[in-house]
């Protein structure tokens, strides 16, 4: 059995993997803006309410307005990143999330903070694809799956931070422009990313592909002992020297087409389990159902702890029992809160106890979210593409991510004024039920392989299932 995260950490300078740590925690911050724009709309959006007087659809608007500029982000991030590098496109993500944060802040109306919401979507669209891809590109194979997972940790921090800074900045402590604090916060760890990247080097992949292997050589002397720089960088060149550029309909070819099923299934199922529509907006059910205002924000600091508890627990385990068996547990007891929470609203009589069993619901909804399909799914979309299709490979499946975001988000407010809490709740749970049967049947066992391998196993059109000995890849679909 590999060393878990917690023993490589404490062995790096043995190890020669200090740097990588450094690397992997700085490009984790990528995953810090994603979480802190989720979390921070939640409670920005009571008081954006108040401020313009919206309409239900037009709380919904607001809310999603950032996924339309994150869908092309992450539509066009990919391509762009095998283009121009992993570093120069964190950098570029910073800008724009560092401009939008503090456009929102300062929006005189409400149409100029929705286009700044866009504005700001895509510096998250090319964040969620660009953290995950430069960290399993740096990382040796028996802790990429626990550095990986440190993108989806900072995701969760991000959004227990914007919930503490709109418990901070709520309307009692600064009136009703609190909100406009909570979002132009979102400046400060935009600088802190950009600051930090900018010290990384490049992606040893994209260099090996990019005819720069001086280069490559010395980024992984400063990761791996020198015999395994000498092997990896053979087989980067092995790939890459088998392949030119790929282009985007190669995705669509036979023998990749299971990796494509895998990373788009994933994604739309990750986002129509309903996981954003607690994260965006939990204050408000809390509110509907008679909490205060800023007992509703508090209630979700404590959905926020969860969340981060939850991850650390997922990146301990993550080497060491498999991806699979965490997407399991994970959408398993996805199904059943969502189950118990659209039942707490259904069953009469329940008025003086719903608001404990919603909030119970919802924080163990977070907490199987967070050990499973959370994680696993962007650490997934980074290892099962092929080296010269990876940046297209994580773009499409992170545009049809976000797509879905947007869908959720644009619908659920008005489908529980319309049919009742309970049947959205249900009808959540009936997609994180169809999530079961599609990792159980669909995704693959990744644990403990190199990037290398798993390309090469697409390639004989086998991936590697459950038993870890191979299972064959249906490519006839």
């Amino acid at each position: 059995m590999s060393l878990s995260f917690v023993d490589r950490l404490a062995n790096a300078d043995r190890n020669h993997d200090t740097f990588v740590y450094i690397a992997a925690v700085i490009a984790a911050f990528n995953g810090l803006l994603f979480g802190f724009d989720t979390g921070v709309v939640s409670g920005a959006l009571i008081y954006i309410e108040q401020s313009f007087g919206l309409s239900t659809f037009m709380e919904q608007v607001v809310a999603s307005s950032v996924l339309v500029g994150a869908m092309v982000g992450a539509m066009t991030g990919g391509r762009l990143a095998d283009r121009f590098g992993r570093r120069r496109l964190t950098l570029a993500s910073s800008v724009l999330f560092f401009v939008g944060s503090l456009g929102m802040g300062l929006s005189p109306n409400l149409w100029t903070l929705i286009t700044l919401r866009g504005v700001t979507g895509l510096g998250v669209g090319v964040a969620s694809i660009i953290g995950p891809l430069y960290i399993s590109e740096m990382a040796p194979p028996d802790v990429r799956g626990s550095l990986g997972f440190l993108q989806q940790l900072m995701v969760t921090l991000g959004i227990l931070l914007a919930y503490g800074i709109n418990y901070i900045f709520a309307p009692q402590f600064l009136g009703v422009v609190g909100w406009r604090w909570m979002l132009g916060f979102g400046a400060v760890p935009a600088v802190a990313l950009g600051v930090g990247m900018y010290f990384l080097p490049e992606s040893p992949r994209w260099l090996v592909e990019n005819d720069r292997v001086d280069e490559a050589r010395d980024v992984l002397s400063r990761m791996r002992a020198r015999e395994d720089v000498d092997e990896e960088i053979e087989q980067i060149e092995e790939v890459s020297e088998r392949e030119s550029e790929g282009s985007a309909t190669e995705l669509l070819e036979p023998w990749i087409r299971p990796a494509l099923t895998v990373g788009i299934g994933l994604a739309v199922l990750q986002q129509i389990s309903g996981i954003n529509t607690i994260l965006y907006y939990a204050p408000t059910i809390l509110t509907n159902i008679g909490l205060g205002n800023v007992a509703s924000l508090f209630g979700t600091v404590g959905i926020g702890v969860v969340n981060v508890v939850m991850t650390v627990v997922a990146i301990y385990l993550v080497d060491r029992v498999g991806r699979r068996p965490l997407l399991l547990v994970g959408v398993s007891g996805m199904t059943v809160m969502l189950g118990i929470l659209g039942l707490g609203f259904y069953l009469p009589g329940l008025s003086g106890i719903i608001g404990y069993v919603t909030l119970a619901s919802m924080i163990l909804y977070v907490a199987f979210f967070a050990i499973g399909l959370g994680p696993v799914f962007w650490l997934l979309i980074s290892e099962i593409f092929p080296l010269r299709l990876r940046g297209s490979g994580e773009g499409v499946s992170s545009f049809f991510n976000w797509s879905a975001n947007l869908l959720v988000s644009l619908t659920f407010l008005s489908l529980i004024q319309r049919f009742g809490e309970a049947i959205g709740f249900w009808t959540l749970g009936v997609f994180s039920l169809i999530a079961v049967a599609f990792v159980y049947f669909r995704v693959p066992e990744t644990m403990g392989r190199s990037l290398e391998e798993i390309e090469s196993d697409l390639q004989e059109n086998t991936v590697v299932g459950a038993d870890e000995k191979g299972v064959e890849a249906s490519s006839q679909d």
